[in-house]
C-alpha cells in the first residue's frame, strides 16, 4: 500500500512538474509570438517618419532653422515688395505706353522671365558684384542685397504681367467717362482704373507671392542661410537625419503658403468686385 501511495505520489509530483514547465514555456513564447503583430505597425510608422533619435536631433536645432525661415520670410516680403514697385509702373507702361519705353520694358520682361532664376542670381552675386548695403544700425550683406534684386527683378517681370492684364481689364469707357468729368488722362487712369485693377489683380498676386516664398531656397546657390541651405548644414552634420530634417523644412514651408494664402484670400474677398458692379 505504502509502495502504490509513492508511486502515486511520485507520478503526480512528476505531472506538475510538467504541466509547469510547460505553463513556463508557453509564458516565455507568448510574448515573441504575440508582440510582432502589435509591433509592426508602430515599427511601420517610425520607418515612415524616421528615427526617433534623428527627430531629437532636428528639434534640438529648431531654433536653427527656424532662423533661416526668418532669413526666408525677409526676402520674399522684400522681393515682393520690389517686385510690385518695378512691376506695376512696368505693366502701365505695357498698357498705356508707346515708343521705345514701351518696347523696352517689353524686351526686358521677356528676357527676365525666361532666364532661370539661378542664373539671375549668380549673375547679381559672382559678376555683378553687389555691395553690401548699409542701413544704419543694420547691413544687408552682397548676398542678401543680390538675392533680393535677383528674386525681385524677376518678380516684377512677372507682376508686370499680372497688372497689365488687369488694367486692360478695365473698359475703356470708364477711362473715357474720368476724361469727361475733366479728368487728365493720368488723373483718370490713377483714380478710376487702378483702384478696379489693384482689386483685380489679388488672386494673381496671390500665386506670385508663393511662387517667390518658394524661389528663395534657390538663393543657397549663392550661399545664402536661408531655410533650405541651413537644412542642408543639419544633414551634412548628421547624414542619418535626412529625411528628417527635409520633412521638418517642408512643414515650414507649408505652415508659411498657407497662412499667407489664407491671408491672401481674406484678402481678395474683401476687396472683391461685387457681381454686377465695375468698382
Amino acid at each position: 500500500m505504502s509502495a502504490s501511495v509513492g508511486v502515486a505520489v511520485a507520478l503526480f509530483g512528476a505531472l506538475a512538474a510538467a504541466v509547469s514547465d510547460a505553463a513556463v514555456a508557453s509564458a516565455a513564447a507568448t510574448p515573441s509570438a504575440v508582440a510582432p503583430p502589435l509591433l509592426q505597425p508602430l515599427d511601420s510608422l517610425i520607418g515612415f517618419v524616421g528615427d526617433l533619435e534623428d527627430w531629437r536631433f532636428v528639434f534640438r536645432n529648431a531654433d536653427y532653422l527656424l532662423g533661416g525661415a526668418v532669413v526666408t520670410v525677409g526676402l520674399t516680403v522684400a522681393s515682393i515688395l520690389l517686385g510690385f514697385v518695378v512691376g506695376f509702373p512696368a505693366g502701365a507702361v505695357e498698357v498705356y505706353g508707346d515708343g521705345p519705353l514701351k518696347r523696352l520694358v517689353e524686351g526686358v520682361g521677356v528676357v527676365l522671365r525666361g532666364t532661370p532664376i539661378v542664373v539671375i542670381l549668380v549673375v547679381m552675386y559672382f559678376v555683378i558684384g553687389v555691395p553690401q548695403v548699409n542701413l544704419g544700425p543694420y547691413s544687408l550683406s552682397g548676398a542678401i542685397t543680390s538675392g533680393i534684386l535677383g528674386l525681385g527683378l524677376r518678380s516684377a517681370a512677372y507682376q508686370s504681367q499680372i497688372f497689365r492684364s488687369t488694367l486692360a481689364s478695365v473698359d475703356d469707357g470708364q477711362l473715357e467717362a474720368g476724361r469727361a468729368i475733366g479728368l487728365s488722362r493720368f488723373e483718370a487712369v490713377r483714380h478710376v482704373v487702378v483702384p478696379q485693377a489693384l482689386r483685380r489683380s489679388i488672386p494673381g498676386f496671390q500665386n506670385e507671392f508663393t511662387i517667390v516664398l518658394k524661389d528663395t531656397s534657390i538663393v543657397f546657390a549663392i550661399g545664402l542661410a536661408e531655410l533650405l541651405t541651413r537644412g542642408y548644414d543639419l544633414f551634412i552634420e548628421r547624414t542619418t537625419a535626412v529625411l528628417e530634417v527635409i520633412v521638418f523644412i517642408s512643414a515650414i514651408y507649408f505652415v508659411l503658403t498657407f497662412v499667407t494664402n489664407r491671408a491672401l484670400d481674406r484678402l481678395g474677398d474683401h476687396y472683391a468686385i461685387p457681381e454686377g458692379e465695375s468698382a
